[in-house]
């Protein structure tokens, strides 16, 4: 094995304070030291997200993966046209950083294992034949719920001039497995041991960029209320409450002051072998979603690339 799980990942943003306002309301944790501002989930230690503030535009840094045996993907990389770099100046001299085929740069860290998490109550349906809850409501008052924090960072999808030359690379030097695709036009890909459906992915676009980040929440129900909740206070665009084919997961997104994207989800499939999981390649209807709202016209606009 080699790539284990999603660490972090880090922007470059014109305006920091915008930012952190949004991922705050998002419901993640800041600490901002000048240009500087870290977004953690609550009962973590580590940050999910890094902001670098003072830029022209947006524009993806860097995406930071959990990762063991980093000699051999060393050794990799080179193979797969990826090359080793030196750290970013102010960035950490550790781990394994590497450009990948399209100049996406990413972070190979070996880091322990995030504790599991403490789950909530269980989102018990009542169903045909199946009568799980009696004699009791499913839901509260509105005003009895609070606000919704993400639990994790589950996976980032960023864009890619060349989808299966991507997955090839993160697949053969990085170790990962293709979990499933859409034609070469969007690759969900994931680690080969104790894995959610994906945790890298990668949709077509003439560059590189950044498209979006997914936090995991309890349930359905916290999709729902919590991405209501964000898209209200941003007024932008949004899409949700839906559900994916790809993956099985509830989702809602809301677009952050850049024109990409923030999810929450939750159910998602998980793939505890690869060597026993066997990849789909889906039809494009079936590439974003099973059902839900129309897409928003600029879901998939890659504001990293010029026109």
């Amino acid at each position: 094995m080699a790539v284990l799980g999603m660490l972090s990942f880090t922007l470059e943003v014109p305006d920091i304070e915008e930012g952190v306002r949004f991922y705050s309301d998002a419901g993640l944790i800041p600490a901002v030291e000048g240009d500087v501002a870290r977004l953690r989930c609550e009962g973590q230690e580590r940050a999910s997200i890094t902001l670098l503030g003072g830029f022209a535009s947006k524009r993806l840094h860097h995406v930071a993966l959990r990762a063991e045996d980093l000699g051999a993907i060393a050794g990799r990389v080179p193979r797969f046209g990826g090359r080793l770099v030196p750290a970013p100046e102010g960035f950490p001299d550790t781990g394994l950083w590497v450009e990948d085929p399209h100049g996406m740069l990413l972070h190979l860290v070996e880091h322990p294992c995030d504790p599991p998490l403490q789950g909530g109550p269980a989102f018990e349906i009542n169903a045909p034949g199946r009568i799980l809850r009696k004699r009791r409501s499913a839901m509260l008052p509105t005003g009895a719920y609070g606000a919704v924090h993400p639990l994790r960072l589950g996976h980032v999808l960023v864009f890619s001039p060349d989808v299966p030359v991507s997955v090839r690379f993160v697949t053969e030097a990085l170790g990962m497995g293709l979990a499933d695709r859409s034609q070469d036009v969007i690759a969900f890909c994931c680690a080969r041991k104790d894995s959610e459906h994906h945790v890298l992915a990668f949709a077509k676009s003439p560059g590189v960029g950044f498209h979006h980040a997914s936090f995991q929440v309890n349930d359905p129900d916290e999709v729902g209320r919590g991405g209501r909740a964000l898209a209200g206070k941003m007024g932008k665009g949004d899409w949700g409450f839906g559900r994916h084919t790809v993956g099985s997961n509830f989702f809602h997104y809301i677009q952050d002051p850049w024109g990409s994207w923030f999810e929450y989800y939750s159910d998602m499939d998980y793939i505890d072998d690869y060597a026993l999981w066997t990849p789909t390649n889906y039809a494009l209807e079936d590439s974003l979603a099973n059902w839900g709202p129309a897409v928003p016209g600029d879901f998939v606009h890659n504001y990293e690339v010029a026109g």
